[in-house]
């Protein structure tokens, strides 16, 4: 079992940033790929970014791509969402996510995820 608690979500305008964090607790959390998922008002939860166990691959969807930066901290048991140059369209509920394989977090399918943080863009 890995338990997730995400932070960092708030208000922002368009064009700002924000930082996300999650805190993983139990299993050991370098086993683990790790990574972001949305859910925006009225739409399917979607994958956003994804980070190997070994910190070597990083993914992202293409909407997010050049804009956000995932990364971890396996000292810490810590994953970031760096969000750059944030849209009102990313507007959503962000949801950390681990699993031993990163194709399921490509496939929007974790074994496990956390609370979530809402993060909400202003135009």
């Amino acid at each position: 079992q890995v338990q997730l608690v995400e932070s960092g979500g708030g208000l922002v305008q368009a064009g700002g940033s924000l930082r996300l964090s999650c805190a993983a607790s139990g299993r050991a959390f370098s086993n683990y790929a790790m990574g972001w998922l949305r859910q925006a008002p009225g739409k399917e939860r979607e994958f956003v970014a994804a980070i190997s166990d070994n910190n070597f691959n990083t993914y992202y969807a293409d909407s997010v791509k050049g804009r956000f930066t995932i990364s971890r901290d396996n000292a810490k048991n810590t994953v970031y969402l760096q969000m750059d140059s944030l849209k009102p369209e990313d507007t959503a509920v962000y949801y950390c996510a681990a699993d031993s394989l990163t194709t399921k977090l490509r496939g929007n399918t974790p074994d496990y995820w956390g609370p979530g943080t809402r993060v909400t863009v202003s135009s």
